[in-house]
């Protein structure tokens, strides 16, 4: 049987609510990303809804025009649980297309000071067009680890703030 996500959970000493923060303000997703992929937020408002767009510039050496720009779609915004969001780009005409994968960070509380974060990476949705020039995830197994470890950091400065 073919996986189409991979997922990993970390506790941090952080409130949930902090960290759902720091997920919801996109002009610190490329910190968390830490990949050097994610540039900077294009839409720098913080993300308040299902439905809201928030545009990021990327760069990946094998994209063939090395730098671009995606547009996300929040799916899932129940805070401080969840939070999810679709990853596509958007067309000349002004056109949305997704290319069917998304983000998801799950947050469970275990105590008033601590917080269990899930990141899911899932290309299931990916249809074969895609599938046959793209390799799915696109990232090696470390890099939701290390994503989750980028988070707990930017969130207990945060909490100190």
């Amino acid at each position: 049987m073919v996986q189409d996500s991979v997922s990993a959970t970390m506790t941090v000493a952080v409130p949930a609510a902090r960290v759902f923060a720091v997920l919801a303000d996109p002009t610190i997703h490329a910190v968390i990303d830490g990949t050097g992929w994610v540039q900077e937020a294009v839409d720098r408002a913080p993300l308040t809804a299902v439905g809201q767009i928030f545009r990021m510039d990327m760069y990946h050496p094998n994209h063939p025009d090395g730098d671009y720009q995606v547009a996300n779609q929040v799916q899932v915004l129940d805070p401080p649980h969840a939070i999810s969001w679709l990853t596509g780009q958007e067309k000349d005409d002004g056109h949305l297309e997704f290319g069917g994968w998304f983000w998801r960070y799950d947050l469970a509380p275990l105590s008033p000071s601590e917080t269990a974060v899930t990141l899911t990476y899932d290309w299931s949705a990916v249809p074969r067009s895609i599938r046959d020039y793209l390799d799915f995830p696109p990232f090696g197994p470390d890099h939701l680890t290390n994503s989750l470890h980028h988070l707990a950091g930017l969130a207990a400065g945060k909490s100190r703030a």
